[in-house]
């Protein structure tokens, strides 16, 4: 690898800081919840989704809609439910009795950032629409493929499984997602943080009242993630991810370890860490910055496991402390 030039330190610096100033601005609508805040950056970083799991009014939507004000990014707002069709997501031909011809109504699946709220509430099928959109950043529609915007990602919001009225995500689909991030409900620090700012006029609903400004866009996202993908991975680094992810083929508690794509998922959150924290290199603390969130999803725990109280995130962590760390 070449060594870098003044000129790309100096821009890889501005569109590091610019993500940093992301992070501000949401911070301006949304109290906490720095690490979901940090897994949203860093899955655009590396051009991928996000499954926001947590119980209603944690500010799950109104995260993505400050991520979206902040980086002057198009965005729409599905509400999925029982009801819900593929045709509403991807979009679908019209016919117009005008010209006799059918002509192409594109869904809301053509923006920036996606907002797929409470995915959990449409069946499988519906779901699974979106498959086509987050793997090939297109859709096909009576057998024509069609692009999607570019940057494209989808941040779909979830609430637990236990919830009456839910439907478990497929395996096929949940692979798709790059982060699985949990948004935990506030501390009380934080709660009295947030029933201070309503109580001194904040509206949800009002991004731009509440003071969330643009501070990048695309082209200063497309320059991060070209300095992103110039941040060195060691043979060492590789072989750890690899060992990290083979452990979990072996544990007696899973069904279903991390795949070959987990595997390179993780590889390229830590990298985007490694950029985001200031180095040019990537080290095994950001291989375990990022398992969690990366891998949670990507396991399938055993039943009898389950009833003895063990969880994903125990089981990664549980192997995270067993894998020899490379010096």
């Amino acid at each position: 690898m070449s060594a870098p030039t003044p000129e790309s330190t100096e821009s890889s610096d501005r569109a590091r800081s610019s993500l940093e100033a992301v992070r501000t601005e949401i911070a301006k609508a949304v109290v906490g919840q720095d690490p979901a805040v940090t897994g949203l950056v860093v899955a655009l970083l590396c051009r991928g989704h996000v499954l926001l799991e947590g119980v209603p009014g944690v500010a799950k939507t109104l995260l993505v809609r400050a991520l979206a004000a902040s980086l002057e990014l198009d965005t729409k707002r599905v509400q999925f439910t029982p009801d819900l069709m593929p045709s509403d997501v991807t979009g679908s031909l019209v016919y117009d009795a005008r010209t006799a011809e059918f002509s192409f109504q594109p869904g809301p699946v053509f923006t920036n950032l996606l907002l797929a709220d409470e995915i959990n509430r449409t069946p499988p099928k519906t779901q699974s629409s979106l498959l086509e959109a987050m793997e090939e950043r297109q859709v096909t529609v009576d057998g024509t493929p069609r692009r999607l915007p570019d940057p494209f990602l989808v941040a779909a919001t979830q609430n637990p499984v236990e919830y009456e009225g839910t439907y478990p995500l497929p395996e096929a689909q949940l692979d798709r997602f790059l982060l699985k991030l949990t948004v935990p409900l506030p501390s009380r620090e934080d709660e009295i943080n947030v029933l201070s700012r309503h109580a001194e006029g904040f509206n949800p609903h009002d991004l731009h009242a509440a003071g969330v400004r643009p501070v990048t866009d695309p082209a200063g996202l497309e320059t991060a993630r070209a300095a992103v993908a110039k941040t060195a991975v060691s043979d060492e680094i590789v072989g750890y991810v690899v060992d990290i992810c083979r452990a979990t083929r072996e544990s007696p508690s899973l069904t279903l370890g991390v795949s070959p794509r987990g595997a390179t998922a993780l590889l390229s959150t830590a990298r985007a860490w490694a950029w985001l924290t200031g180095r040019d290199y990537v080290i095994p603390d950001d291989v375990k910055a990022l398992a969690l969130p990366t891998l949670r999803h990507r396991i399938q725990l055993r039943p009898e496991a389950e009833m003895e109280g063990v969880t994903s995130d125990s089981v990664i962590t549980a192997v995270l402390a067993h894998v020899p760390v490379p010096r």
